[in-house]
């Protein structure tokens, strides 16, 4: 299967977290092609970000689904479209857990390959959203 330009991912980025309350936060990504599917392993040594390990499968149809797993014991499925350039997640309906609120994470990579900039947002009604925190990726390799 071609790898639907998510090989654009792989390798190791440094995270910098803009955390409400939190400075500075820095933390480490890492995003493998392990055959047919992108393991993206991440790790921020705050207490207020959960390391994490997510799997995105490619449908059929060209789509993605990624399954996010943290340290808190939390699963969830995300919707995810990726052309290279921007890059979406959406959670709008319950799956391992109820769905308290919907989210969204907005990201674009930069025309060298080398920072992506996105958010996070959630919203309560799936209509109006607000900014939870902001994430950048930098290719440390």
């Amino acid at each position: 299967m071609a790898d639907g330009n998510l090989g654009v991912l792989v390798g190791r980025w440094e995270l910098a977290v803009d955390l409400p309350g939190a400075q500075d936060v820095r933390g480490q990504v890492t995003f493998d092609m392990m055959g047919d599917v992108l393991v993206q392993r991440t790790t921020v040594p705050v207490p207020e970000a959960p390391d994490s390990c997510c799997v995105v499968v490619r449908h059929d149809d060209g789509g993605f689904t990624q399954h996010y797993f943290d340290s808190r014991g939390i699963a969830r499925l995300y919707e995810m479209t990726f052309d290279g350039r921007s890059w979406t997640l959406q959670r709008t309906k319950p799956d391992f857990t109820p769905l308290d609120f919907h989210q969204r994470f907005l990201g674009t990579l930069d025309d060298g390959v080398s920072t992506i900039a996105g958010e996070w947002q959630s919203s309560r009604d799936g209509r109006e959203w607000s900014r939870d925190f902001g994430l950048t990726y930098r290719r440390s390799q």
